[in-house]
């Protein structure tokens, strides 16, 4: 996993000490995520970036992900941007489910692209949020553009870890 640079946070101060607090819970709680996510590791995924509302993962597509037209099966591409909704809308510690999603394939995936998951909180009200997930190969074509609703339920992403109410 790796993260931003740091000195891309704000001057010193408490905004800065707040930042990075949130930068580390969204780390953690996507690497205690990751390890218990058998469906993310069978992908392959790789966690790139992970801050609060936000989650960057990269993925290859193998043989075995593909369907009858030697194209990326529409459900491994779902599982991907599901995966990658998942780690942005559960960043902030607090057990978030998805409430509802949908995906359109504007373009096939194929055997060996490397595939990208850009997901970003678009909304987040009180228990509520609206999570963007961009999907792409290796060339920039997008494969995947998926849309989750998310909802926040009793309990904490990763027990034990600091919370930010």
């Amino acid at each position: 996993m790796t993260a931003p640079p740091l000195n891309t946070l704000p001057p010193e101060g408490p905004a800065m000490d707040e930042l990075a607090d949130d930068l580390a819970l969204a780390r953690a709680v996507a690497a205690g995520m990751l390890a218990e996510d058998a469906m993310s590791q069978w992908l392959g995924l790789e966690i790139k970036e992970a801050r609060p509302g936000y989650c960057r993962a990269q993925m290859t597509v193998r043989a075995e992900m593909l369907n009858g037209h030697k194209t990326l099966h529409g459900g491994v591409c779902f599982a991907f941007a599901d995966s990658a909704f998942a780690f942005a809308c559960n960043a902030h510690n607090k057990t978030t489910v998805a409430a509802g999603c949908d995906i359109v394939y504007p373009a096939p995936g194929r055997l060996g692209d490397v595939l990208h998951a850009e997901a970003r909180e678009i909304h987040l009200a009180g228990r509520s949020g609206v999570y963007d997930v961009t999907v792409t190969n290796q060339a920039g074509d997008v494969i995947g553009l998926f849309r989750g609703k998310s909802r926040t339920i009793q309990g904490e992403t990763v027990p034990g870890l600091k919370r930010h109410d």
